[in-house]
């Protein structure tokens, strides 16, 4: 495979697209550095911002290479677009014949041995304990006779769909079931004993999804489910010649969480539950209730806090008690006849994960941390490495069989090989920018009157200045905030004296909410964080895209803190800038989605044209035409407007 080849089956790639494509020069560099990589087997990472057309630009020549290849994405919406999309589109289009599979977590597939136990043993035993999922002391949202009745009948069509579903898969239902519901018909990692231990093994869906995408040339899987690979030591994929991360901004988080653990009093419930049925002496199955029952009143007394090294007292006194109960489970669970043996080996393996969990949390190293978060009724115990690189580096940078990869988004990071352990030299970076004409097309603007945000007269102001430029702008506006808090006070403040209808996170689901607003043109959507990235909404419908303020991370989240610590002075620059400055160019970078957008990226925060750091933060950003002056503003949205 010569880059030569590789622009010639993208020229054709790309012709056949629909209106014929144009021609994109950093589609193609981006195309042939691809193609270097691979056959050098070195890492790359690149960047390419909105319009680039980066998945073309890596599937293409990772399919002409003959490599095995895994396709990691953040975002459901990335993985449906290459698995509906871009795959189907380059299976007619490129000379060369591939195969290529999706693949979720266990817990996406209905599991059909579950499914016959719920039919077999009867609703009412099943369902009734199914409706304490979250325990006797969870205090959380319950199911009262008439939810329970609608419970059991969505469980019933579970049951019916899994009889002639095809993949089993949660995304394919006619319905979106109860939570609970799909509890009761599906299992997760943690409980499934795997196929040769289980009845129902030669017909699970999750198996014959991991079968498809073993035979398969192409796997595209979510970056939690990769990073799960790696912590499972390569049990979870099939092996694979290179590993493409799109969205790679997002590694560095997602892989802290998969790489540590979560512990939730429901583990405890949720095992005393499957237990049940095998063991005779009711005393063993209540003390582990109790157990979880006293782990959720301690955690949540530490509940939004970061745990100290060695762990409260209080906190390692119930984990101790709770391990040594988990354990007599185990015992009892190893006298059971094997009459039922499905259920056996998915509680055994619940208990031993765990008692794993419980020993890590126990021994808990000074390289990682541990905190509490969730709401009242269900606290989760996060335990997360400090730093991950090392353990990248290890995990999957290093060794013969390592994956060649390809580190792909629209803002990439600074110093993002080093945060994530790729050795020096066996790696290339390259930016090959935009298609599209940002100084003519976008004008980013700063709020430079306005107070700081961390001043008293700020939000008042700040809401005098979004109305004037959503009315400016005719509505059409994205409003970006960094809280629920504040979206919903600049909700409330401007729903009665402007016009047009405003929609905010809480009004519907996210593809309903984009949708909405994309059928009102002149209406405007207010959202938080999960606004920030992964919407496209090209057209007249957006030329405002205005962002409260720059968004750095909390200072008392448990993790950064953490990293903070161990970085000392440097912290500031190493941690906060680069995330913030990271996720500014995300929210800006909703505004120009194709050659004939046109816009304004308005920050209400004054410190982006006076802070120290204030370049760190527009060197991020697409490279607009800058002004500090709301008539200029006003001037150029009017002339969209005509």
């Amino acid at each position: 495979m010569t880059t030569d080849e590789v622009a010639a089956a993208l020229d054709r790639v790309v012709g056949g697209l629909p209106g014929g494509g144009d021609s994109r020069p950093g589609q193609r560099q981006m195309a042939e550095a691809v193609a270097r990589a691979i056959a050098e087997r070195r890492h790359l990472i690149v960047g390419a911002q909105t319009g680039t057309g980066k998945s073309l630009a890596y599937l293409v020549p990772a399919l002409l290479s003959g490599s095995r290849v895994v396709v990691a994405t953040a975002t459901k919406a990335l993985q449906d677009q290459l698995a509906k999309k871009d795959l189907p589109f380059l299976a007619e289009r490129l000379t060369v014949s591939f195969e290529f599979a999706v693949l979720k977590g266990r817990a996406n597939y209905l599991c059909r041995q579950r499914a016959r136990e719920v039919a077999g043993a009867g609703d009412q035993m099943e369902l009734a304990d199914a409706a304490g999922t979250d325990g006797p002391a969870s205090g959380g949202p319950g199911l009262d006779a008439a939810a329970l009745g609608s419970f059991g009948r969505q469980v019933r069509r579970l049951i019916e769909w899994s009889m002639t579903a095809e993949t089993g898969d949660r995304a394919d239902l006619p319905f979106e079931p109860h939570p609970r519901a799909w509890a009761m018909v599906s299992v997760g990692s943690t409980e499934c004993p795997g196929a040769s231990r289980c009845p129902s093994g030669d017909v699970c869906f999750a198996e014959a999804a991991r079968a498809k995408a073993a035979l398969a040339d192409v796997v595209v899987v979510n970056t939690h489910l990769y990073a799960t690979h790696l912590a499972s030591a390569g049990a979870v994929l099939p092996p694979h010649d290179v590993v493409i991360f799109d969205e790679a901004h997002e590694l560095e988080d997602v892989a802290s969480s998969s790489l540590g653990l979560e512990l939730v009093p429901g583990r405890f419930f949720g095992l005393a539950r499957n237990a049940k049925p095998l063991i005779a002496d009711a005393a063993v199955l209540d003390a582990l209730d109790d157990g979880g029952t006293r782990l959720s009143a301690v955690l949540d007394q530490h509940r939004g806090q970061r745990l100290t090294h060695p762990l409260p007292e209080e906190v390692e006194t119930v984990l101790t008690v709770l391990r040594e109960r988990v354990a007599r489970v185990s015992s009892a669970l190893r006298q059971v006849d094997q009459a039922d043996s499905a259920r056996k080996a998915r509680a055994q393996e619940s208990a031993g994960h765990l008692a794993s969990d419980l020993d890590q949390v126990l021994a808990l190293p000074s390289t990682s941390v541990a905190w509490i978060e969730g709401p009242a009724y269900s606290p989760v115990l996060k335990v997360a490495p400090i730093d991950i690189a090392p353990l990248l580096t290890t995990l999957l940078w290093k060794g013969e069989d390592a994956p060649t990869a390809v580190l792909t988004s629209a803002t990439i990071p600074p110093k993002l090989a080093t945060r994530l352990g790729i050795p020096a030299g066996s790696f290339d970076e390259l930016d090959v920018g935009s298609p599209f004409d940002y100084p003519h097309q976008a004008l980013l603007y700063c709020a430079l009157h306005l107070p700081d945000p961390r001043n008293d007269r700020y939000e008042a102001a700040m809401h005098a200045e979004l109305e004037a430029l959503v009315r400016a702008a005719g509505g059409r506006t994205l409003a970006l905030f960094t809280s629920w808090r504040a979206m919903d006070a600049a909700a409330a403040a401007l729903r009665d004296v402007l016009p047009w209808a405003i929609f905010t996170q809480s009004d519907l689901p996210k593809p309903l909410l984009i949708q909405a607003f994309k059928n009102d043109e002149r209406s405007c959507l207010f959202a938080t964080m999960g606004f920030w990235q992964g919407v496209d909404i090209p057209g007249r419908a957006l030329s405002l895209v205005a962002i409260d303020r720059i968004p750095f991370p909390r200072p008392d989240e448990p993790l950064l803190q953490a990293r903070r610590e161990l970085l000392g002075r440097a912290a500031f620059g190493a941690i906060d800038l680069p995330r913030a400055a990271t996720l500014l160019a995300q929210g800006a970078g909703r505004l120009i989605r194709s050659p004939t957008d046109r816009g304004v990226v308005a920050v209400l925060d004054p410190r982006l044209a006076t802070a120290r750091y204030r370049w760190d933060l527009v060197r991020a950003l697409p490279p607009m035409r800058r002004t500090r002056h709301r008539r200029e503003v006003e001037d150029f949205l009017a002339d969209l407007r005509t």
